[in-house]
């Protein structure tokens, strides 16, 4: 029973569960830039090198055999090197858009620690040089302090 007291533990905490949502978001994240790369980007990059498509490209490695009497057709063996450029192109592109979503996040908070430092620094200076509110003399003194005066007159 300890192993799965020990797992239980293990899958329960804070950090696994942040990964899982992390995996979850970035699967998805992952669906929109294969989308852009294929639909958007390789069309343009296709049509900039003279209408290539990436996935097509292959080299025979063994022609096709064409079905004759009694024995199948065999398909043509391909090194479909277009796919790897595809997947390569597809990868680079979700890297650096991780890198400026990343970079986004940490330029704002730096943002938001440097403007949180400043009003703080300014609050302090605020307290600082506020001068001290004098304190209410007590009714006893102020009638005193009157009695006093009307005398010396």
């Amino acid at each position: 029973m300890g192993f799965f007291k020990e797992f239980k533990d293990f899958a329960m905490k804070g950090n696994v569960i942040d990964m899982a949502v992390g995996i979850i978001i970035g699967g998805a994240f992952g669906k929109i830039v294969t989308s852009i790369v294929n639909d958007v980007i390789m069309p343009v990059i296709g049509l900039i090198v003279g209408g290539v498509n990436f996935t097509d490209l292959a080299v025979t490695l063994k022609a096709a055999v064409p079905a004759s009497e009694g024995v199948a057709a065999q398909p043509a063996v391909l090194l479909k090197y277009g796919n790897f450029l595809q997947t390569t192109f597809d990868f680079l592109i979700v890297a650096f858009s991780i890198f400026l979503f990343i970079k986004l996040i940490n330029t704002a908070k730096e943002k938001l620690e440097k403007a949180t430092k400043a009003a703080e620094e300014a609050a302090a200076a605020a307290a600082a040089a506020e001068p001290a509110p004098e304190p209410t003399p007590d009714p006893q003194i102020v009638l005193l302090t009157e009695i006093r005066d009307l005398l010396k007159k």
